[in-house]
């Protein structure tokens, strides 16, 4: 028997008998997904719908819940910060934002990345642009919790904690559309970080993610749209930002850094990973790499709670200028 068929009937019974999923529906409903209770056609069908009549709260909340009773438990200290990872690198240049993560994790507050990209162009592969930012890729939970005790900082590839959201996610492949898994992926927080940050490419994920979060119990959160929909702030425009502050709503505007006019993909530098590496050690320069790095870092510094709002980009910059003591041969 189908199982999901009830849940499709609800999204999809037509003008004024449709509606969107209760947190309660969501949950039991991916709960049937990730046993395989249900027909593939079914589980295509509930995305789709659900794209159709535009994701709400609730239902990521529930698809969260469900995703976070399979995933293992989390032993030791949970990460200082959860920074997801899940947008496509078609419109971007290189991952600048990973080395914003490592100034967080050089202020003394652990950094779990995790996530998995499609349609990565190259130059844009977060993974592969991992061992030119000095950033370790955890095999499992338990690896993960062993590098963020030794260096603060870890990526877990999205497939090794939980392979069947990948799945998922690559049914994009299949039905030719984004559907909410990706926003799913996003808001999971898998450690279950007292923080979080998230990036989004449209501007009304903003609120949903932030209203997400908010019912599962976050506490401090910003959500920005980002370069490519990572979380990596353009530092020469002002810049929009919603999500929580002890767990209450809370929006805000990052002030330009720059008076420029520059996309985040219109950097000086070659869109070659290595110069991660050149840039970190600082035998290239590149102004405007360098304030996406430092204002993308002192919003995720806000974030967790090493700085004021507003007042991030003082440490950051602190933290940068001493970023020599901490570069290995």
């Amino acid at each position: 028997m189908n199982q999901l068929a009830p849940f499709v009937r609800i999204l999809g019974r037509g003008p004024g008998r449709s509606r969107n999923l209760t947190a309660e529906e969501a949950q039991e409903a991916m709960g049937i997904i990730l046993r395989g209770e249900c027909a593939p056609e079914a589980v295509g069908g509930l995305l789709m719908l659900m794209r159709y009549r535009g994701e709400e709260p609730q239902e990521i909340e529930g698809f969260v819940r469900a995703f976070r009773a399979t995933l293992p438990e989390w032993q030791g200290d949970r990460p200082a910060l959860d920074w997801p990872t899940y947008a496509a690198g078609r419109s971007r240049g290189l991952p600048w934002f990973l080395l914003s993560a490592r100034i967080v994790a050089m202020a003394g507050h652990s950094v779990l990345l995790h996530g998995w990209n499609s349609y990565q162009v190259e130059g844009a592969d977060v993974r592969s642009a991992l061992p030119f930012v000095g950033i370790p890729m955890a095999a499992d939970y338990a690896d993960a919790n062993r590098l963020l005790a030794e260096g603060q900082i870890a990526y877990l590839p999205l497939e090794n904690f939980a392979p069947q959201a990948l799945a998922l996610l690559k049914l994009r492949d299949v039905l030719g559309l984004r559907s909410c898994i990706n926003t799913t992926c996003r808001v999971m927080n898998p450690a279950t970080a007292d923080a979080q940050v998230q990036g989004v490419f449209h501007p009304p994920y903003l609120t949903l993610q932030a209203e997400a979060s908010a019912l599962l119990g976050q506490s401090q959160l910003s959500v920005l749209k980002g370069g490519g929909g990572e979380f990596e702030r353009n530092p020469a425009k002002p810049i929009a930002l919603h999500g929580l502050r002890d767990g209450q709503l809370w929006n805000s505007t990052a002030k330009p850094i720059l008076d420029v006019h520059q996309r985040l993909s219109e950097t000086d530098t070659p869109h070659e990973a290595e110069y991660l590496t050149k840039f970190w050690e600082g035998t290239h320069a590149d102004p405007y790499a360098e304030a996406i790095v430092l204002g993308t870092a002192a919003v995720a510094l806000e974030t967790v709670g090493a700085a004021a709002d507003g007042e991030g980009l003082a440490l950051a910059q602190d933290l940068w200028a001493k970023r020599a003591a901490t570069v290995t041969a």
